[in-house]
């Protein structure tokens, strides 16, 4: 049998088999509350084993994009419960991907009373973020959080994983990859700071750690996951001499809270570099528990990853998105539905929900 297809045991819970739908940005949530669009477009897809949410802010501070979701307010809680039953209803399970942008915003994307906040004060000088009605803008720099606010973020993190559970998530997964919050601190050209969370390699990753161990406390080890990616240059991450160390010591720390997964990002098919396989096996000596690996992967390279026991568990991102029955296509080698990239990030149904299951398209004669 094919161990892509069979059954995997995560952290207690069983899961159909070991396809995990990886997070991905749809920008559905109009005045980032996700809607009735949101919970079709997760509960069609319910048959991978694991679905990881888009990034959710936990915080006012957070919310990066346009109609991008929260999870701070009760209405947001709310609105969530509908997506976790409608997914749990079609036999799936469900991870919430916690995800502050830090750096990555503008101001006219943020709720009132929020701000950018990062790090250090450093500004993105080659991307530029879209916001409705006014297109794609310059971002400002962030301010530089004093060491109260990082003890905030972290207690905002806490508090979007415990409302997380409360809106029916399967657990967790903190977004320390692509650039984010959690990225800008473990990057040492992005994090100029002098004090307890900049310098070291220790220093750079203790917020990580803070919010990890805090989450871990709060909902249990076992529902809580890390995405990461070393290598990676979204949302300008220049590289650094101690990338493969930094992720060693983070993989290593992470093993000793007894999580129940690492998620690691390799975009290299996107122009990054890639990952080496060295840093793989270093994270994969150091830490014991679900490894999930995703990049470009196909149903082959996916077997072999896990017959070889590289990964645990296999993330598929784009082909998601245009395949609502993608494990049914890839299990019987039926051809996939290309997807609308123009569509990717608008705000109704098309290129969301309309996409056919593969009977759908059958012509009988």
């Amino acid at each position: 049998m094919s161990k892509l297809f069979s059954p995997y045991d995560l952290g207690g819970r069983s899961l159909a088999n070991h396809i995990v739908m990886a997070p991905m940005t749809r920008s559905r949530a109009i005045n980032n509350v996700p809607n009735e669009l949101v919970a079709e477009y997760y509960a069609q897809r319910a048959n991978a084993g694991l679905i990881i949410s888009e990034g959710i802010s936990p915080s006012l501070n957070g919310v990066g994009y346009a109609r991008m979701p929260g999870i701070y307010s009760k209405e947001q809680i709310g609105a969530w419960k509908k997506v976790t039953q409608a997914v749990h209803k079609n036999g799936g399970k469900i991870f919430a991907q916690i995800m502050h942008t830090g750096r990555v915003t503008h101001p006219l994307n943020l709720p009132k009373g929020a701000e950018i906040l990062a790090p250090s004060q450093t500004k993105l000088t080659n991307t530029k973020l879209w916001v409705d009605g006014e297109g794609q803008l310059e971002i400002p720099a962030a301010r530089e959080m004093k060491t109260t606010e990082i003890q905030y973020a972290i207690q905002e993190f806490i508090q979007g994983a415990v409302n997380a559970i409360e809106a029916g998530f399967d657990g967790v997964e903190l977004h320390g990859a692509n650039g984010y919050l959690i990225e800008q601190f473990i990057n040492p050209h992005v994090n100029l700071r002098q004090d307890e969370y900049g310098g070291s390699i220790e220093n750079r990753s203790r917020f990580l750690l803070e919010i990890a161990k805090g989450v871990a406390n709060a909902i249990g080890k076992e529902n809580v996951g890390v995405r990461v990616s070393p290598y990676g240059a979204a949302n300008e991450m220049p590289h650094y001499a101690d990338i493969d160390e930094t992720y060693g010591y983070v993989a290593k720390k992470l093993n000793d809270f007894g999580i129940a997964y690492m998620h690691v990002v390799d975009h290299s098919s996107m122009g990054a570099p890639e990952v080496p396989q060295s840093v793989i096996a270093e994270i994969r000596r150091n830490f014991k528990n679900t490894l999930i690996l995703v990049g470009n992967y196909n149903a082959e390279r996916a077997e072999a990853a896990l017959t070889a026991g590289v990964a645990d568990l296999i993330a598929f991102g784009r082909p998601f998105i245009a395949n609502p029955d993608f494990v049914d296509r890839v299990k019987n080698k039926l051809p996939l539905n290309q997807p609308r990239f123009d569509l990717f990030y608008t705000a109704g149904s098309e290129g969301y929900v309309d996409y056919p299951v593969f009977e759908d398209v059958i012509v009988t004669p």
